[in-house]
């Protein structure tokens, strides 16, 4: 973190799931910022992560989510949608970064920003990992949702990642839109799925 200049970092969850968008999140943290307790996403409890986003979202200079659908992840592939998800993330900041910290190591510039690519970056920076935080529990929670819709394919449980339920579910139930038709999403699957 470069003290004195507008920073903010990002982090994308969900590259890994058969089913939903992508999101991502952009956040700036104050110079001052501290918690102990702030770290990678994936590392956290449920309780966890929840308390902290709303550490995050009351205390951060500026933060944003956003998303990219499955169909534009099929389109252009799950890299290069999930920094998409962060350049709108970024777009949607109320303050324009000076400088962005990524996690990982593949990024486009966005516009004329600096940047850095820090791998395993949300166990390095807090604004990575807050952004870290806000896009998983966003995205649990639109998973969340959505399995309301499709109760079938366990996604309050998965959240779309390819589980042994989900490839079942798959199997019996077939795909529905938010499947990534891309991916590998069975070993038998073609069909499409109804909504009951």
């Amino acid at each position: 973190m470069q003290s004195g200049v507008i920073e903010a970092g990002c982090d994308e969850a969900g590259r890994g799931c058969l089913s939903g968008p992508v999101f991502a999140a952009a956040v700036i943290l104050p110079d001052n910022f501290e918690c102990d307790t702030l770290n990678d996403s994936k590392q956290l409890s449920l309780k966890m992560r929840n308390e902290l986003r709303l550490k995050i979202e009351k205390e951060a200079l500026s933060f944003a989510v956003s998303s990219c659908s499955p169909e534009e992840i099929d389109e252009i592939n799950i890299l290069w949608a999930s920094v998409k998800a962060m350049h709108r993330a970024i777009a949607k900041l109320k303050l324009k970064p000076q400088h962005i910290l990524v996690d990982g190591n593949r990024f486009k510039p966005y516009q004329d920003t600096l940047h850095t690519c820090v791998v395993k970056g949300d166990s390095k920076f807090m604004s990575i990992a807050a952004a870290s935080v806000l896009a998983k529990t966003y995205r649990d929670e639109y998973m969340k949702n959505l399995h309301q819709e499709f109760p079938n394919y366990g996604w309050d449980r998965n959240k779309g990642y390819p589980t042994r339920e989900h490839r079942s579910a798959i199997e019996t139930y077939g795909i529905t839109h938010h499947h990534r038709k891309s991916f590998n999403l069975s070993h038998v699957c073609v069909k499409s799925a109804s909504k009951d």
